[in-house]
């Protein structure tokens, strides 16, 4: 069945990647009204989400925001198919990184780094990244797709980008390897995750609210002696975007525990809120929380 699935599904995503960018946004479009008007793609977990997050603001407020939201996620689903046929110096005029010369700075101080992100804009094709590296290798931390067969598409895609993926799983133990046999990696950790209750160590302040905050970034930056990049990041227009990365000049030892989680948390949350549309809202962020919600409005 994984094998059918992939035969039937991979041939269109193939063709439809083909398409000029132009005729993808149309289809976009078109996605949009099936996802957000027809099916109701997780509709309620999205206005839950708002109502939690932004609760200072009025029904139309945040429906407005839910529309937009909706127009940019279906935009990043063609962008995601896109990344199949499509060159990597064209994603690399599409993702501009504003400050190259911090992944040099942090490349010349000689130890691996933990790089900080989150579901906001093109979190995807933020691997772009790894093209500016020049003596450390660049690798993803990632689950592993039940259809081996689509999972080694997946890693198939993020090769185009120079990003190697290692599952959640096997992570400590490759870090390890790496750091014996002398490899230098950017590490990329998508730390906005939600972790499982069984496995929550700390629960920290997002919008308001007491979550389990996912801290292996900054425990295994302690651990292996890690230097800490951030990430900032925008969308300047249809298929455009822009990051800034903000390097972490201390050592991380040197922080009580769990203040660089909060730190990125703190981030995260001051890019939410001046465009809140470009946040993945269809995940539950607050399915766990310590404070009871806010009245509906």
């Amino acid at each position: 069945m994984q094998f059918l699935a992939y035969i039937i599904l991979y041939p269109l995503l193939y063709l439809v990647s083909l398409l000029p960018f132009r005729v993808l946004y149309f289809l976009s479009d078109g996605l949009y009204i099936l996802i957000y008007r027809i099916i109701g793609y997780r509709k309620g977990t999205v206005r839950k989400n708002l109502l939690l997050a932004l609760p200072e603001l009025d029904v139309a407020e945040r429906l407005k925001i839910e529309k937009k939201f909706y127009r940019h996620f279906c935009d990043t689903l063609v962008e995601m198919i896109k990344t199949i046929t499509v060159p990597v110096t064209e994603i690399q005029k599409r993702f501009v990184i504003e400050n190259p010369e911090a992944i040099k700075e942090m490349e010349a101080r000689g130890k691996g780094v933990a790089f900080l992100c989150a579901h906001y804009c093109s979190y995807e094709w933020m691997l772009v990244m790894n093209r500016q590296l020049t003596t450390h290798k660049g690798f993803g931390i990632y689950k592993t797709i039940r259809n081996k067969y689509f999972d080694r598409l997946v890693k198939k895609l993020r090769g185009r980008f120079d990003a190697q993926l290692i599952d959640t799983r096997r992570i400590i133990p490759a870090m390890r390897d790496h750091r014996r046999k002398g490899i230098l990696g950017f590490y990329g950790f998508l730390s906005d995750q939600s972790p499982k209750l069984t496995s929550t160590i700390y629960w920290g302040k997002f919008f308001d609210m007491e979550v389990p905050v996912h801290v292996g970034a900054e425990i295994l930056a302690k651990k292996l002696d890690l230097n800490i990049l951030f990430v900032k990041s925008s969308k300047t227009g249809r298929g455009r975007y822009k990051a800034r990365f903000i390097p972490f000049d201390g050592n991380p030892k040197d922080l009580p525990n769990y203040e660089i989680s909060d730190m990125f948390m703190r981030m995260l949350e001051d890019d939410i809120r001046k465009a809140p549309e470009y946040y993945l809202w269809t995940h539950k962020r607050f399915k766990h929380r310590k404070n009871d919600p806010p009245a509906i409005n």
